[in-house]
């Protein structure tokens, strides 16, 4: 279902997927950490339980043992993120799919950059497992991310090959 209004407004059909996103993430997010207590599990099926944890680092807690720079770092790095992608999704000609893709982008480091700023953490709460062995907790954020990065990477290895210009290549006239 598409709103039409919005289908000929593509910036704010971007504002509107991004705060859409952003809600989602941070409803989930507070609603694991009021419903089960910080390091507390509950199993839902042999191979996904809901936790409560705080992550101070970023991927794979890398950093996390950092001594306290690192909060500041990351929240550089998504400030920079959110404003270098909104930047391109907002003032250049994007592509439609590059522009939801960016969406994406902007509301998983937006959703990290709210906890980092109001926690100093990033609140995780789905853990994934086989048997003994767990997949680092994360949260929607985190899947908004690394889907965009996916999505980016097949967009990149489909996308057609560009002509060059013979005579920029090599042994071409100057």
């Amino acid at each position: 279902m598409t709103i039409p209004w919005l289908k000929g407004h593509p910036r704010w059909a971007w504002f509107t997927a991004v705060a859409v996103l952003l809600l989602v993430d941070q409803i989930t997010k507070a609603y694991f950490a009021d419903f089960l207590a910080l390091g507390e599990s509950m199993r839902v099926t042999d191979w996904l339980n809901f936790v409560h944890v705080l992550n101070t680092g970023a991927a794979f807690s890398l950093l996390a043992d950092a001594g306290g720079w690192q909060r500041y770092f990351f929240i550089l790095i998504a400030l920079i993120v959110v404003i270098a992608v909104s930047f391109v999704c907002l003032t250049r000609r994007a592509e439609v799919m590059d522009r939801w893709v960016g969406a994406f982008v902007v509301a998983g480091a937006g959703g990290n950059l709210i906890d980092r700023i109001q926690t100093g953490a990033v609140v995780d709460f789905l853990d994934f497992h086989w048997r003994q062995i767990h997949w680092p907790a994360f949260n929607f954020a985190d899947v908004y991310v690394v889907c965009s990065v996916l999505t980016w990477s097949v967009l990149a290895l489909s996308a057609p090959k560009r002509k060059t210009d013979p005579s920029l290549s090599e042994g071409g006239s100057s």
